[in-house]
């Protein structure tokens, strides 16, 4: 590593930061070791840091890389038009009825083997909508929500968080619906894998995983019998199990050979997968599964897109349980992609972890007062299910 301190004031988007002048957990920067992908990323850290370290062999041999990003790409400059707690509102109906949307299509596949792309079309352009306007109500109701089968828990998630990814790329809105609705369709072809071995609680067999990952083509093939899909949508699933070193599948594609939209579809489908209750393996906190991702960039996932849906699931993702300074306990409801520690807050339970006979929202960033002396701020993150509450109970 060839690493060089440079005053807060030299830094430019592109360059790679390995250190600070300060303990980075006390900074909005998830990790220490980052790319400066933004403007607003470099007043942060103006306001933070009087210096930091950079690497000057990541920088110059970023620049191919940076040009692959799909940084800013996209057209559109979304911002939130309604408040969280107005969209939440239509975010639960719009969400009731996708879910019953997807059962019911899901259904129709197992008994005939044929998608009915329309109703499942139009179910993705409603929720495509809401996250348009705000995507913090549906992640949280996705978060907190119980849908139904495991199939049907990681299409919705996957659909849900590949329009949200895609929103945070600042792609169009046509994009963001094919996105939608390939996040649904991922894994449809697993209707023709045997349940033995999608249900099996320990660790496949050679045999066995050579079947599993037949589901691939299997989706493949029935999409290709399927009238009425969006261009690209078979190739986007047919890549999601694709990875950076070439140890993915079907196809074993490399790096650049792995379009974007293939790529995002990836990381989608594992966070999905680490974050869902799953009968083979443990279930991780949304943190712990983005950790699992970051320490996986450049070898199995695209390394600037890693990072960037880092940046947009957050370091304390919508429907954290926290427990603040002050021992109350609270949920996230709203990120604060700038300053990322200080998210608003719904506080639930107070610091004996009682109900609140009302809850209070604090939006950190504000930082109202804990004490005279401190403003509160989130201690650490919870599992949710260690609550005596349900989560539903206060947005449901």
């Amino acid at each position: 590593m060839d690493k060089k301190q440079i005053p807060v004031g030299q830094l430019r988007i592109g360059m790679y930061i390995v250190e600070l002048d300060r303990p980075w957990l006390s900074t909005p920067f998830l990790f220490q070791g980052f790319p400066v992908t933004s403007d607003e990323q470099i007043e942060a850290l103006r306001k933070l840091c009087t210096h930091v370290f950079i690497d000057l062999e990541r920088e110059a041999g970023s620049a191919e890389k940076r040009a692959r990003a799909p940084s800013s790409n996209g057209p559109v400059a979304y911002s939130d038009t309604t408040s969280f707690e107005q969209e939440l509102v239509v975010a639960k109906e719009i969400y009731t009825v996708f879910v019953k949307t997807v059962d019911t299509c899901f259904k129709l596949l197992q008994s005939t083997g044929e998608i009915d792309v329309a109703p499942l079309a139009g179910a993705v352009s409603s929720m495509s909508e809401s996250i348009k306007r705000n995507p913090n109500a549906m992640m949280l109701l996705i978060r907190i929500q119980e849908k139904g089968t495991y199939e049907i828990n990681r299409a919705v998630d996957t659909s849900v968080l590949m329009i949200t990814f895609g929103r945070f790329l600042q792609y169009s809105p046509e994009r963001l619906e094919l996105l939608g609705l390939a996040g649904l369709l991922l894994d449809v072809g697993k209707v023709k894998v045997p349940d033995g071995i999608l249900q099996k609680p320990g660790l496949l067999t050679p045999e066995e995983y050579e079947l599993a990952k037949g589901h691939v083509m299997h989706a493949v093939d029935l999409l290709r019998k399927t009238s009425g899909l969006p261009a690209g949508l078979e190739e986007i699933v047919l890549q999601h199990h694709e990875r950076q070193d070439g140890s993915g599948y079907p196809l074993k594609l490399r790096g650049p050979d792995i379009p974007i939209d293939g790529a995002m579809a990836g990381l989608v489908d594992c966070f999905s997968a680490l974050t869902s209750a799953r009968p083979y393996a443990e279930q991780l906190s949304p943190s712990n599964a983005l950790d699992q991702l970051y320490k996986l960039r450049g070898k199995h996932f695209h390394e600037a897109l890693t990072e960037q849906f880092i940046q947009c699931i957050g370091i304390y993702p919508v429907g954290s349980a926290v427990e603040l300074n002050t021992g109350e306990i609270g949920i996230v409801i709203t990120q604060n992609l700038v300053r990322r520690l200080q998210p608003r807050v719904m506080v639930v339970l107070d610091r004996d972890w009682k109900p609140l006979p009302t809850q209070i929202v604090l939006d950190l960033v504000k930082e109202p007062r804990a004490t005279t002396d401190e403003p509160y701020r989130i201690k650490r993150t919870l599992p949710k299910d260690k609550l005596p509450i349900d989560p539903r109970d206060f947005f449901m």
